[in-house]
């Protein structure tokens, strides 16, 4: 043991020494992941022979002392409050200048959360009492905000994920970065939180004509608000919540959207008998299956908002409850576009067959003007992109090929060696803040078991040396 013992502090103190390789000085060994650092150092020392690893070597290796999370938007502080709690360090990497970028710049203004604030709320922190039911984007923030202050998270910023492979050499992963000063990084660490969300980059459809057209086409991420479009036909691509609240937004600025509805949609009423529809959905179904539960709150939202067929909003054959269960699509909850459908405010067209100079042909025939075009088509996850190799992807069996969880809730947050998996429900802000707690105590289990061994290990060592 005194043998393993030296040898183990002889491998530190040329580790610190390896300028390729950094290490907290303050980690004290032997630790949990004694055995994880000499198979990654030994490996090191082989790929540094190999003419295909060499380029491993012109960049800075970092040995992360507990989980790597990549992403520091909601699902990401959350992970991070949950493993404060249980005592496991981490470290947060996130590709933007800010914690929840998406909320902070990629958001149109009039913004706020679609369900009350309880379903909202991040693990362990309540938002503030002198809050409002549905607080607006900036209260949101400022949520965010005081969440990261209250538990200490300091992400990492400007710090891409460009690859995260698992070593089965070394038994860990090694996820590179590009920071936005050019400077490449390499972690290596035993546990990765994906946590890059759902919403990760813009959907952006093929348009046929799109350079013909002429006039102004974003995509949502990219509308703030409709100051700009005063007095101009504005063609609004897609008709979920966003889509519905652009044109909303668009009306209150005096312009003149026009929405593509293309499928059918479920439109409810935000709030049923000054309850939010999303509540009572909650209570009802702890009584009654969802099939009967979905048949509740259409009839009631038919007393509400009538019958939206004749305005060219069909609702689809199955439940909003069961679809969003078995397809992961979102109900629009109506918050004043549905009135201003009825009225002709916001016209309703079906698909488009393409893009016209200053105009756009529709799949029915007709021609209209057009001067600007707002694409509110979605996002998607950007994890295929990173997470490396489609093989790896179907070893942890963690994510699918399209960057989601093949483990249909609430099972999807972990998957093999090592690899977690939050905010990728389809559930909001509830399903990742389920995902975090769990994700928190799985690592934190392991890490008090392993670090009990490890205390152990240096108890008997003391004995040893004591005897001598």
């Amino acid at each position: 043991m005194a043998e393993e013992m030296k040898a183990a502090h002889d491998l530190h103190m040329e580790l610190l020494r390896c300028p390729q390789l950094f290490i907290d000085p303050s980690t004290s060994l032997p630790h949990l992941h004694l055995r994880l650092l000499v198979s990654s150092f030994l490996t090191c020392l082989i790929m540094a022979h190999s003419s295909d690893h060499r380029d491993s070597f012109k960049r800075r290796c970092k040995w992360v002392n507990g989980p790597l999370i990549v992403g520091a938007g909601p699902s990401g502080l959350a992970v991070g409050a949950c493993l404060k709690e249980h005592g496991v360090p981490f470290v947060i990497l996130e590709r933007s200048n800010s914690i929840a970028s998406l909320w902070r710049n990629r958001t149109y203004d009039r913004l706020k959360l679609h369900l009350p604030k309880q379903f909202c709320q991040l693990p362990k922190l309540p938002f503030p009492v002198d809050f409002p039911e549905y607080p607006t984007k900036d209260q949101f923030i400022d949520y965010l905000e005081s969440y990261a202050a209250r538990f200490e998270l300091n992400p990492q910023f400007n710090e891409t994920a460009q690859s995260a492979k698992f070593d089965d050499t070394c038994g860990m992963w090694r996820v590179r970065t590009a920071a936005s000063c050019n400077a490449e990084v390499e972690y290596i660490c035993q546990w990765l939180v994906v946590a890059t969300g759902e919403n990760a980059e813009c959907v952006i459809p093929e348009m046929e004509g799109l350079k013909e057209f002429g006039g102004q086409v974003i995509h949502a991420s990219d509308y703030r608000s409709g100051e700009a479009y005063r007095g101009k036909q504005v063609l609004v691509v897609g008709y979920g919540n966003s889509g519905m609240e652009v044109c909303v937004d668009l009306c209150h600025h005096n312009s003149f959207p026009v929405m593509v509805v293309r499928d059918s949609v479920h439109v409810l009423p935000r709030e049923i008998c000054k309850k939010s529809t999303f509540e009572l959905a909650v209570l009802l179904m702890k009584w009654f299956p969802v099939k009967l539960v979905d048949r509740i709150l259409l009839a009631l939202s038919w007393m509400i908002l009538g019958n939206m067929e004749e305005y060219g909003l069909k609702r689809p054959s199955l439940g909003p409850l069961e679809l969003k269960h078995k397809q992961g699509k979102t109900p629009v909850l109506d918050l004043g576009a549905l009135g201003k459908i009825k009225s002709g405010e916001i016209k309703v067209v079906p698909g488009i067959k393409r893009l016209l100079h200053g105009g756009v042909e529709l799949v029915d025939g007709r021609v209209i003007d057009v001067d600007s075009v707002v694409l509110a088509t979605g996002y998607y996850s950007n994890v295929p992109s990173w997470l490396q190799a489609i093989e790896c992807l179907q070893d942890t069996d963690c994510f699918n090929k399209d960057g989601f969880p093949k483990q249909p809730f609430p099972n999807g947050w972990k998957g093999k060696t090592g690899l977690y998996a939050v905010g990728f429900t389809k559930r909001g802000l509830a399903g990742a803040s389920h995902d975090a707690v769990k994700v928190a105590e799985d690592i934190g289990r392991v890490w008090r078991e392993e670090t009990k061994q490890a205390k152990h290990i240096i108890a008997c060592h003391r004995r040893c040396i004591s005897q001598i």
